[in-house]
């Protein structure tokens, strides 16, 4: 049976979320546009990078909002007061603790679940439950996904990675239960279509092979909605679906590049550049925060151990291998171009964030609570104290943006959680290694 454009229409709109306007004061999809949603909503996100840094170049010197940046850091300059540094922070369960070498599997694993794995390369993992799955399960439920897991690598479940550790551990930051992890998606198309597919793979398929946009099965609806916008409304709206279409375009246009490259040849999947991988998924996530498709992300920019290169940027060791660097100045260079790197892309993120305006007109960053660090402080020594972290955003939750901000020595990351958590409205007495709440964000 041959679908009609209508039911096509009807499917699409049931499911294409829309930014906050003004006319409605809430969040809501485009065909129930009055139905009650929570306004200005509280969204969390963390992004992890890999293979620690370069720490003389990315740590800051000095404390308090005097501070100065540490040079790995300079792209997010202009956005000083948009972030806290946080130093001091611990993931004491990512050491040996008498399970020998692992450091790259167990620097993932306990990043958001502050639990040490239990070594085995079998179907036997154990673990605990990540943060943002305590508050997906918490609140998960307001929104159409209750968490969102990106990558730029692909997704492992099974089979023995670092030292005897089980690759799940090294490829997945978010766990839903002690033994079941919430494997990231890498593919944007893929990515793209759980945000803004119908959810039926039969009619997304057909749209797909007509090189349909989303936006076409819903522009009755949107010349609706857009006629009874106010002015703002109006901008908005043309802004979020030009958004929408220009990121499903570029989708189109790295799916065309790939398909002329033997799969081989092309390790990394798509697009054909990694800054614009992460770009791309840095696009999707805010989008989902935007129209609240979901609050609670997750984003593994590579797994700990990673030996991609960054020819983009002249570095053409793997990036694994570097930071072995022993010392030696060429490497740590080397390690430094990739810490600015991903600081650039992270810039970007928060550009987007702040550029995005709510029904109220705050920002869309403001409503959004991200932690940026890595699970290894040194790839030389694979320690795991004193980690590089970054939190940005959060102004509606009244974080203390601006300043390097020094814990007490030996706390444990997973007391910055449970303070987040707390902001999220999300009730939880301990996550991993915890101690308490770190008081002071």
């Amino acid at each position: 049976m041959i679908h009609s454009r209508r039911t096509f229409l009807r499917g699409f709109a049931a499911t294409l979320a829309l930014p906050s306007l003004e006319a409605f004061g809430q969040i809501a999809p485009l065909a129930k546009a009055g139905a009650a949603a929570a306004a200005n909503p509280l969204r969390m996100a963390f992004v992890y990078a890999p293979n620690g840094v370069n720490v003389a170049k990315w740590f800051p010197t000095g404390t308090g909002k005097d501070y100065q940046l540490g040079q790995s850091l300079a792209p997010l300059q202009h956005l000083r007061d948009e972030f806290q540094i946080i130093g001091g922070l611990d993931q004491s369960m990512a050491n040996a603790n008498g399970d020998g070498g692992g450091d790259h599997a167990r620097a993932n694993a306990t990043f958001l679940t502050g639990c040490q794995p239990r070594k085995t390369a079998g179907a036997d993992i154990q673990l605990g439950v990540s943060i943002d799955q305590i508050a997906a399960q918490a609140i998960g439920a307001r929104t159409r996904l209750p968490s969102l897991e990106l990558s730029t690598d692909e997704a492992r479940r099974s089979g023995g990675c670092d030292s005897g550790y089980s690759c799940a551990y090294q490829f997945n930051l978010s766990w839903r239960t002690p033994t079941t992890p919430a494997p990231p998606e890498r593919d944007p198309r893929l990515v793209f279509e759980q945000l803004f597919g119908s959810g039926n793979d039969k009619m997304d398929g057909r749209r797909r092979a007509y090189q349909k946009s989303v936006l076409d099965f819903v522009m009755e609806d949107a010349a609706n909605l857009q006629r009874k916008a106010t002015g703002s409304d109006k901008a908005k709206l043309d802004e979020y679906f030009t958004s929408v279409r220009e990121i499903e375009q570029r989708i189109a246009r790295a799916e065309q590049f790939r398909a002329t490259v033997p799969e081989v040849d092309s390790p990394n999947g798509v697009p054909e550049s990694y800054a614009q991988h992460i770009r791309t998924m840095y696009d999707l996530l805010a989008l989902s925060f935007q129209t609240d498709i979901t609050r609670i992300s997750t984003f593994l920019l590579a797994h700990d151990g990673s030996v991609r290169s960054f020819p983009e940027i002249g570095v053409r060791e793997g990036h694994h291998n570097l930071s072995h660097h022993k010392g030696n100045e060429g490497n740590l260079e080397q390690i430094a171009k990739i810490d600015t790197f991903y600081s650039e892309q992270f810039a970007y993120f928060l550009d987007k964030l702040a550029a995005t305006r709510e029904a109220d007109g705050s920002r869309l960053l403001d409503n959004t609570m991200i932690v940026y660090a890595a699970g290894i402080r040194d790839g030389n020594r694979h320690d795991h104290a004193d980690l590089p972290l970054i939190l940005a955003g959060g102004r509606a939750a009244a974080l203390q943006n601006g300043r390097h901000f020094q814990a007490p020595v030996g706390t444990p990351m997973t007391n910055l959680y449970l303070s987040l958590l707390d902001k999220m409205g999300v009730p939880a007495e301990r996550i991993g290694d915890s101690t308490g709440r770190l008081h002071g964000i």
